[in-house]
């Protein structure tokens, strides 16, 4: 596990962040002003989402920048205990700086089901370990099918989702007759950062679940504060940015994305005969058409000649 300062080699600074917190509609548009006026004065690019449940995003930048971000968004929500997992690259993560009101900062498609209100037990990375190898407990993967393929707690349950939305009725479907025959197990779900498993909690107690609970920060904190020779995480971490993935010490990971389709690729992928650069893999190899290959053709054609050009871009390449 490396440690902040031996990581501060790497010239940006990620943080990703969320807060569940009700916000009026007037202050929306007040944050998003603010946030996009020092984003654009610090030149700081990544993703905010805002809505009446509170803020959701990932932003990239230098050190002080980011810490001044952190700093006035924590002053505009009139917080100072926002949830926040820090990261480093040597590139720019994002590509632009987008702040964004949407229904609900991530997306579960349900009114009444609001973590302002009530969340699960929170579990601290240390604890962790104990928990999954609790025979008492199951530990519940809430993140997507593409995510969980390139890495997991071993033992944990995949819900074999695409998107969050489809979890409540995986619950409906797959959790409810589980609990009927075990009543006694204790539930654990974590997540990339801590927001989908958060919400998925308050979901559950919704739905008559007691024993409910999640790990606090979710995968990255976790890698953050576990060593690796402790640690009980397999693989890499899916993140919704240009470096794909990242390892253990929370650096840019072996994977790269299909620029065709905007799954991550392994090293073995990039060896099968389906894959083509820029135009696609294994997983997207029949879901496009001559068309679309044309165009992804042409775009590939393009970023091969600006990456050639400008080796030395700050910009992260596609594949």
């Amino acid at each position: 596990m490396k440690t902040e300062d031996s990581l501060k080699k790497f010239k940006y600074k990620v943080a990703a962040f969320y807060k569940f917190i009700t916000i009026f509609d007037q202050e929306i548009l007040l944050i998003k002003e603010e946030l996009t006026k020092i984003a654009t004065n610090q030149e700081i690019k990544g993703t905010i989402l805002l809505a009446s449940e509170g803020v959701n995003g990932t932003v990239c930048g230098t050190e002080n920048a980011i810490v001044q971000f952190i700093e006035i968004l924590e002053k505009l929500l009139k917080v100072s205990n926002i949830n926040v997992k820090y990261s480093w690259t040597e590139k720019q993560a994002f590509r632009r700086f987008k702040a964004r009101q949407k229904k609900e900062i991530v997306t579960i498609g349900l009114k009444q089901v609001n973590p302002a209100k009530s969340v699960g037990k929170y579990i601290k990375s240390c604890e962790w370990n104990e928990f999954l190898e609790d025979p008492d407990s199951v530990v519940i993967d809430t993140r997507n099918e593409y995510e969980i393929k390139i890495g997991n707690f071993a033992g944990a349950l995949n819900p074999h989702t695409s998107s969050f939305r489809e979890f409540p009725a995986w619950v409906q479907k797959h959790l409810k007759p589980l609990f009927k025959e075990n009543p006694s197990l204790k539930i654990g779900m974590y997540c990339t950062g801590g927001i989908r498993c958060e919400k998925a909690t308050s979901y559950l107690i919704d739905e008559g679940f007691s024993d409910v609970h999640h790990l606090e920060g979710g995968i990255l904190k976790y890698l953050e504060d576990v060593s690796p020779e402790k640690s009980l995480w397999e693989g890499e971490c899916f993140v919704f940015d240009q470096r794909v993935s990242l390892d253990h010490d929370l650096s840019p990971g072996s994977h790269t994305m299909c620029h065709a389709c905007g799954l991550p690729i392994s090293p073995e992928d990039l060896k099968k005969p389906t894959y083509i650069k820029g135009l696609q893999c294994e997983a997207c190899v029949n879901k496009f058409t001559d068309s679309d290959r044309g165009r992804f053709a042409e775009r590939q054609r393009q970023i091969d000649e600006i990456m050639e050009r400008l080796p030395e871009n700050s910009i992260w390449p596609v594949s």
